[in-house]
């Protein structure tokens, strides 16, 4: 196809979508709690609006999962084969038959207060289906019915052509993955597991490649981290501590995809076979040019309203009963062992020498926080909120976010996706960015304190 063959409406067809998607995703914009992208404010409109409502929506979704999950797996791989998309949502293995079924249990318990308070209690249950499925409900609402819009009207396959030559040499990875990094940092580490999640289903990805984008670029976004800042009390930080965060981070994302487990990850696509993730720019054409030529090409097979809304209410469903489950399950599981057992604070314990040798005041208290971050982001910071060494808590609020794999939510929705990794390979990933970026939080710190 010849650039000159261009029409009006193939440009358009390319433009408008993208920008639209740019805008939601990407465009921060003034809230009266600061700046945040504007699926998150439609996100928090429907949070407010259904509020009283969202805990028993959860608790339904996560139930009738595990019951169309149990139906799937009684009556074979043959049910709802009709529907593949049902078919696939629903028939999955027997380990994540059990993490349904005990998704729905838990969610029943908490909703009712039923059994132990370990269970249902602020800082356990009722902290993920009163809190964060409320947040996971409306935001994959919005994402999923919208991520079309970044996905299939060639966005990705423009950035993907201008951003190989910076992708590649740096961290190993496609151009097009730039896309999954900004909108999780801008918008929110969620959309970046889902949009990398999709692209490797649709075979843009390989395995290695999918792995590396979900745990190293799904990065806490910009909201969020005014949050964490917060709640040590050095919101007037902000700036030195997101430019802290991002070094460390930047200096991970180097590291991590050439190690183990990362760099062992096979180089093939989902369905073992060389997928269609083209990146040579032919005689002719510069990066520009030829990304521009991709990206209207793919607009073009964009022709249905229909479609369009069809693949973004599966987007929907596919979040909804995939992954708030996995949350439910390891998220609660994960809680109950921080609050009610010493089992995060043993672990801590080899780290005090570490510490200590860091010249991090506070060390044994600090150390208390180091692995709890596993469980979930917020931990660290509410465990370490009363330390009074304000570069303590500095470097605890920098390490939970830099740490970037936590059970209560991207680890939780990295298990419940396709991206082929497992809870051993999140653990360790999660042990090798804590001992890669601890040590450059700590030497900023000294220089900021």
């Amino acid at each position: 196809m010849n650039e000159r063959k261009y029409t009006l409406v193939d440009s358009l067809k390319f433009i408008i979508p993208s920008l639209l998607g740019i805008f939601l995703f990407m465009v921060p914009v003034p809230t009266s709690d600061g700046l945040t992208i504007p699926i998150a404010v439609l996100a928090n409109w429907v949070q407010a609006g259904l509020a009283g409502q969202l805990s028993a929506i959860m608790m339904i979704i996560i139930v009738i999962t595990a019951l169309m999950t149990v139906i799937a797996k009684v009556s074979g791989p043959e049910s709802f084969a009709r529907t593949p998309f049902f078919q696939q949502l629903f028939y999955v293995s027997n380990f994540w038959t059990v993490t349904r079924v005990l998704a729905a249990v838990f969610a029943v318990m908490v909703y009712f207060q039923l059994g132990p308070e370990a269970v249902y209690s602020e800082d356990t249950g009722q902290m993920i289906l009163d809190d964060l499925l409320h947040t996971l409900f409306a935001v994959f609402l919005f994402a999923g019915l919208f991520l079309p819009l970044l996905m299939n009207f060639g966005l990705l396959d423009l950035f993907g052509t201008l951003m190989t030559k910076v992708m590649r040499p740096l961290f190993r990875l496609p151009g097009r993955s730039s896309i999954d990094s900004l909108a999780s940092w801008i918008g929110d580490g969620t959309i970046g597991v889902l949009l990398t999640s999709k692209q490797y289903e649709d075979g843009y990805y390989t395995k290695r490649e999918a792995a590396v984008i979900g745990t190293t670029f799904s990065v806490v976004s910009i909201t969020f981290t005014l949050v964490v800042i917060g709640q040590v009390d050095l919101g007037y930080m902000f700036v030195p501590f997101y430019l802290t965060v991002l070094a460390a981070g930047f200096i991970a994302a180097l590291i991590m995809p050439r190690i183990p487990p990362l760099s062992r990850k096979p180089d093939t696509y989902v369905n073992e076979v060389e997928g269609n993730n083209e990146e040579q720019i032919p005689e002719g054409h510069n990066s520009l040019s030829y990304g521009y030529q991709k990206a209207i090409e793919q607009a073009r097979k964009e022709s249905s309203v229909f479609k369009f809304f069809k693949e973004g209410g599966q987007n929907v469903l596919d979040m909804w009963m995939g992954v708030a489950p996995v949350v439910m399950a390891f998220g609660l599981v994960a809680l109950i062992i921080a609050e009610y057992t010493p089992f995060f604070q043993w672990l801590g314990v080899p780290f005090i020498p570490l510490l200590e040798a860091m010249q991090i005041p506070f060390a044994a208290e600090a150390s208390e926080t180091i692995l709890v971050g596993f469980a979930d982001m917020f931990l660290p910071t509410i465990i370490g909120s009363g330390i009074e060494a304000d570069m303590t808590r500095f470097i605890i609020a920098a390490l939970s976010v830099t740490q970037l794999i936590y059970m209560s939510e991207v680890g939780g929705l990295l298990l419940g996706s396709k991206v082929p990794v497992s809870f051993k390979d999140l653990l360790i990933i999660f042990l090798l960015r804590t001992i890669i970026t601890l040590p450059i939080i700590t030497l900023i710190a000294h220089f900021l304190f």
